[in-house]
C-alpha cells in the first residue's frame, strides 16, 4: 500500500538532498512535487492545500534555517504533519462499562462490511473477548448466510433469529437487534457486532433505519467500513454517513491493493473521526489497528519495524526460534530439518514481499524494499518440497547425500538436480556463516560494539 505516493515523495526528498542548503526557491520546487504526489494519490484537495501550507510555514521558518541538516529536517516536518493529519495517537477502541459493548457496522454494498465484521470478531477474540455477531440485513438472505459462514470459519458466536413469515423492514431489524443483545447477555458475550444492510448509495430509508438502530442500541462504536481503492468516493460516503450517524471511526478495507492511499490520508480530516483499523487481505487475520506514525513511516520509506516485531511475537514460536539460534551459533550448526522449520515460521508472517516492505530503506536495509516485487514466493515451496523428499537421516547428515540420492530427491520433489545442488550449497554457506558469527563470541562482540557506538553518539 501507498507505493505510488511513497515513490513520488522519495523523489522529492532526493532532489532536495542534492541541494547544499534549503532556500525558498528549492523548497518551493519540493513543495510543488509533494503537492503533485498527494493529488495523484487521490488525496482530498482541501487536505492537500492545508497540509502544504503547514509544511511551508515550518520549512521556511527558523526551524529549518538553523538546522545542521536542513533537508533531513524537512523530511521530519513532512512526517510530523502527516502524522498530525492522520491523528497522532492510535485510536482507542471504546468498551462499555457494562457488557455487552455494541458495535454498529455501516457502509456501502461491496465495501467488505460483512467480512470486516468477522475480522473484527477474530481480533477481539485474540484480545480475550467473547464477541457475538448478528446480521440485521433482512433484505438480502445471502448477506445473513455470508455472516453465518464467516462466523463458523473463526468459531465465533452468532445470533441468527427466526425471520420466517415476517415481512422485511425496520420492525424486523429492530427485533433481531433487540433479541441479539439479550442473547449476548445470557451467553456472557461481552461484545455484540451488528452487521447492517449495505447500500448501493446513500439511501434515506435505510439511513433512517440506521438512526433507529442507534437510538435502540446506544452503540459504543459506529464504524464506517470503506473500500480504500474507491478513493474520494469513500471519503464522500464517510462524510455523508457521519452527518447522519456521528461515526466513531472508520475501517479501511483492501489496503493491500491501494497503491495511492488517498482515502486513508483524507478520511480523518473530512469526518474528524479516526481510522481505527485496516484490512490488508482476505484472511481473517489480515486485519490490524491503524497506527498513524507507523503508516507515515511506511509512506516515507522508514519502514515499520514495530509492526513487524509485533507480528513476529504473535505468529512465531519463541522456543523454536531460540533453539534454532542456539544450534546455528554453536559448533555443530543446524540441520536441514531445523532450516525447514524456520522457513515454515517465516511463512507465518505473510509474504516475503510484505515483510521486506516493512524494513526501512536506509542503512543495512537499503534497497530491500525495492527487491520486494522480485521475490519468487514459490521458491520457498520448492525448498520445502526438496527437504521433505529427504529421509530423516539425510536431513540430519547432509554430507551423505550422494549423486544418486540427489536424483531421487529431485524426482520426489518435482524439481531438478541443479535445484537440489543449489539448496545444499546455500545451506552449507549459511552454516559456515552462522558458525563464524558464533565462534569466539564474535556475535557478542559485534553487539557490544554497536551498543558502544550508539552511546557515543
Amino acid at each position: 500500500m501507498f507505493e505510488n505516493l511513497s515513490d513520488k515523495l522519495q523523489r522529492a526528498f532526493k532532489n532536495l538532498r542534492g541541494q547544499g542548503s534549503v532556500t525558498e526557491e528549492n523548497m518551493q520546487e519540493a513543495l510543488r512535487e509533494i503537492r503533485v504526489a498527494l493529488l495523484e494519490a487521490d488525496v482530498n484537495l482541501n487536505v492537500v492545500k492545508e497540509l502544504i501550507e503547514h509544511i511551508r510555514e515550518r520549512a521556511l521558518g527558523q526551524e529549518v534555517l538553523t538546522s545542521l541538516s536542513p533537508t533531513e529536517q524537512v523530511v521530519k516536518i513532512v512526517r510530523d504533519e502527516l502524522v498530525t493529519l492522520l491523528g497522532k495517537d492510535t485510536a482507542r477502541f471504546q468498551f462499555a462499562s457494562r457488557p455487552p459493548t455494541v458495535i454498529l457496522m455501516a457502509g456501502l454494498q461491496g465495501s467488505g462490511k460483512t467480512t470486516t465484521a468477522g475480522k473484527l470478531a477474530a481480533w477481539l477474540q485474540k484480545g480475550g473477548h467473547r464477541p457475538m455477531l448478528v446480521s440485521v440485513d433482512v433484505y438480502r438472505p445471502a448477506a445473513r448466510e455470508q455472516l453465518r459462514v464467516v462466523a463458523q470459519s473463526i468459531k465465533a458466536n452468532i445470533y441468527e433469529g427466526d425471520t420466517k413469515g415476517e415481512a422485511a423492514g425496520t420492525p424486523l431489524v429492530e427485533r433481531l437487534a433487540r433479541e441479539a443483545r439479550r442473547e449476548a447477555v445470557i451467553t456472557s458475550c461481552d461484545t455484540l457486532i451488528v452487521d447492517t444492510a449495505g447500500r448501493l448509495h446513500i439511501d434515506t430509508e435505510l439511513m433512517n433505519e440506521m438512526a433507529k438502530l442507534k437510538a435502540q442500541l446506544s452503540p459504543q462504536e459506529i464504524l464506517f467500513v470503506a473500500d480504500a481503492m474507491t478513493g474520494q468516493d469513500a471519503v464522500r460516503s464517510a462524510q455523508a454517513f457521519h452527518k447522519q450517524l456521528s461515526l466513531t471511526g472508520t475501517v479501511l478495507t483492501k489496503m493491500d491493493g491501494d497503491a495511492r492511499g488517498g482515502a486513508a490520508l483524507s478520511i480523518r480530516h473530512v469526518t474528524g473521526q479516526p481510522v481505527k483499523f485496516i484490512g490488508t487481505g482476505e484472511k481473517p487475520d489480515a486485519f490490524e489497528p491503524f497506527h498513524p506514525d507507523r503508516i507515515v513511516s511506511r509512506i516515507l520509506g522508514m519502514g515499520d519495524i514495530m509492526s513487524l516485531i509485533e507480528k513476529a511475537e504473535e505468529k512465531l514460536d519463541k522456543r523454536k526460534s531460540e533453539e534454532f539460534a542456539r544450534k546455528a551459533l554453536s559448533g555443530d550448526g543446524f540441520s536441514l530439518e531445523d532450516f525447514r522449520d524456520q522457513l515454515r515460521q517465516i511463512k507465518k508472517l505473510g509474504s516475503m514481499e510484505s515483510i521486506l516492505k516493512m524494513l526501512p530503506s536506509v542503512g543495512p536495509f537499503a534497497g530491500m524494499q525495492q527487491m520486494a516485487g522480485q521475490v519468487d514466493e514459490k521458491q520457498f515451496n520448492r525448498v520445502e518440497a526438496i527437504i521433505n523428499s529427504m529421509t530423516p537421516k539425510e536431513r540430519t547428515h547432509h554430507e551423505i547425500i550422494s549423486g544418486s540420492r540427489r536424483k531421487r530427491i529431485a524426482a520426489g520433489s518435482g524439481t531438478t538436480v541443479q535445484e537440489v545442488n543449489q539448496l545444499l550449497r546455500q545451506y552449507a554457506q549459511m552454516r559456515k556463516m552462522f558458525k563464524g558469527m558464533g565462534k569466539g563470541g564474535l556475535l557478542q562482540r559485534r553487539a557490544m560494539g554497536m551498543l558502544t557506538g550508539m552511546k557515543g553518539r
